[in-house]
């Protein structure tokens, strides 16, 4: 991936999204279709903030340049061509980077790779909105994400311990926009949030993330965790996956008929975004969530219901 022109330095306007480009860069090379669509909700999202100014519209130039460049050298790459893909590829990207927070917090091991993990994971759910409205679900992972990033990050901060696992949120208590929080090397993953009672991200059923099939405590694969530079001091130990577990498939599904099932254009285009959610889930080598996926399509071509 050639090097992109650099942007002017951030209008204070744009306080809100330095973030979102921030994680565009780290991942330009790592991922960069993540780092296309991190732009692109900063472009939107400065649009939408201030374009008059000529200190914004100068910044806002230079980013659509970068837009324009990145588009131009992922060619054909179906992520950026199709919503559908797009969306998919972020939200499991998302996931991924969330589940892997959350299982080191679970297990009690607090460091600021777990940190950056969960505080990412909140921002990529930001840059879904690219796609249209948030689910609940993606309200409530990003609400937590965020705000296990902060209390985390003060806990240590103060010397405390933080407390391991979900926990209650104070509804009140907005995250406060830390620049520590954001600022160490990537990690990977999203939980839900509740007012004022413990959410516990394990609660939601085994499919229930925007119709994408998550197996039950599934880590982020081994290349999740981003590599952190030399100069932070912290260590970063590879994730490796846990073996997959590949579902059961349903024998009613190798002889069911389509028969007198007909199916409307709303049914062909669930279908391929089923299929298009298996796709991208094996990009990261996920067999299980691509198989639940396939065999959610083959039940609606053959049966008409999900």
């Amino acid at each position: 991936m050639a090097a992109l022109a650099p942007l002017p330095p951030l209008p204070a306007q744009f306080k809100s999204i330095q973030h979102h480009l921030r994680t565009a860069q780290e991942h330009d090379k790592r991922d960069p279709v993540v780092a296309y669509y991190c732009r692109l909700y900063a472009m939107q999202t400065g649009m939408k903030i201030d374009s008059k100014t000529p200190e914004c519209r100068k910044f806002l130039s230079k980013l659509m340049d970068q837009l324009e460049a990145l588009k131009k050298q992922l060619g054909d790459n179906e992520a950026v061509t199709q919503e559908i893909v797009g969306c998919a590829h972020l939200e499991n990207y998302a996931l991924k980077m969330f589940l892997y927070a959350d299982n080191e917090d679970r297990a009690g091991r607090f460091h600021k790779n777990m940190i950056k993990s969960f505080y990412t994971a909140s921002l990529l759910i930001d840059v879904i909105t690219v796609f249209g409205e948030l689910t609940d679900e993606n309200v409530k992972h990003r609400k937590y994400a965020r705000w296990k990033a902060t209390y985390i990050h003060n806990c240590l901060k103060n010397g405390e311990t933080p407390q391991a696992g979900p926990v209650g949120i104070e509804e009140d208590n907005d995250v406060e926009e830390n620049e520590d929080v954001g600022a160490t090397s990537l990690p990977t993953q999203p939980p839900q949030p509740s007012s004022s009672s413990t959410y516990d991200p394990s609660n939601l059923a085994p499919g229930s993330y925007s119709g994408i099939q998550i197996p039950p405590g599934a880590h982020a694969p081994a290349n999740t965790p981003a590599e952190v530079p030399h100069s932070t001091g912290v260590t970063s130990n590879t994730v490796q996956p846990s073996p997959q577990t590949v579902p059961v498939i349903d024998p009613d599904l190798y002889t069911a008929s389509q028969g007198d099932i007909r199916l409307t254009p709303e049914d062909f285009a669930r279908a391929q975004k089923y299929c298009k959610y298996a796709g991208s889930a094996l990009q990261y080598e996920d067999v299980g969530t691509a198989v639940q996926n396939l065999q959610k399509a083959l039940r609606l071509l053959t049966t008409g219901r999900e």
